[in-house]
């Protein structure tokens, strides 16, 4: 495409980042094993949605703003921090039933997962200032067509994102479905989710920004 410089560079960067453990790879994960495959998928799916949203903003400057304003940083950056803790204290205090724990999830459950993951990722203004420090350095300065080129790495790096979280989803789950058949296993599974994601929040809120 025009205005797009070093192609497979792009690609080659944006696949071992994908690799990295981060915030979204431990969330799905937890998800996944506490929840099942089903959550564990709309969860991907809901933090690829946000990947969209993210690249949309920084086309548009939004993450400019954000990364010159403290105070607007602060504030989604410590929305998406009480965001992660909540979640996390509801499962922390969540009870499963006497009786084994359902396997499948039905479609309420697939959405209400997939609008989680998505809140979660639109609130990290980190995404937000990662795709504005990014995606730059692989289009080319006098192009024309910038914002085209902007919003084509983007989902060149969501597609590969999203094609890694939905792994992680799938085999994930797979352990999580054996340790649910024990309703004592699951009590567990979503204490150690709920610390998970407390500590992810806790963890967003206290990082340097800079």
């Amino acid at each position: 495409m025009s205005g797009i410089q070093n192609f497979p560079i792009f690609l080659l960067a944006s696949l071992t980042l994908n690799l990295i453990p981060g915030p979204d790879t431990f969330y799905i994960l937890g998800r996944s094993m506490a929840q099942g495959r089903s959550v564990g998928i709309a969860s991907a799916f809901g933090i690829s949605a946000g990947t969209v949203v993210h690249t949309f903003a920084a086309a548009f400057g939004l993450s400019a703003l954000i990364a010159a304003s403290a105070t607007a940083f602060v504030a989604v950056k410590l929305a998406g921090a009480a965001y992660l803790v909540f979640l996390g204290l509801r499962l922390l205090s969540s009870r499963p039933p006497v009786d084994s724990p359902p396997i499948t999830f039905d479609q309420s459950g697939f959405l209400v997962a997939f609008r989680q993951g998505l809140i979660t990722n639109v609130l990290n203004p980190k995404v937000a200032l990662f795709f504005l420090a990014f995606l730059p350095q692989f289009i080319a300065a006098e192009s024309s067509s910038r914002f085209l080129a902007f919003l084509f790495l983007g989902f060149c790096f969501v597609t590969t994102s999203m094609t890694w979280c939905l792994i992680l989803a799938w085999f994930s789950s797979a352990l999580g479905s054996r340790l649910r058949s024990h309703p004592k296993s699951l009590q567990y599974l979503n204490r150690a989710t709920g610390t998970l994601l407390v500590g992810l929040g806790v963890h967003l809120a206290t990082a340097k920004t800079h």
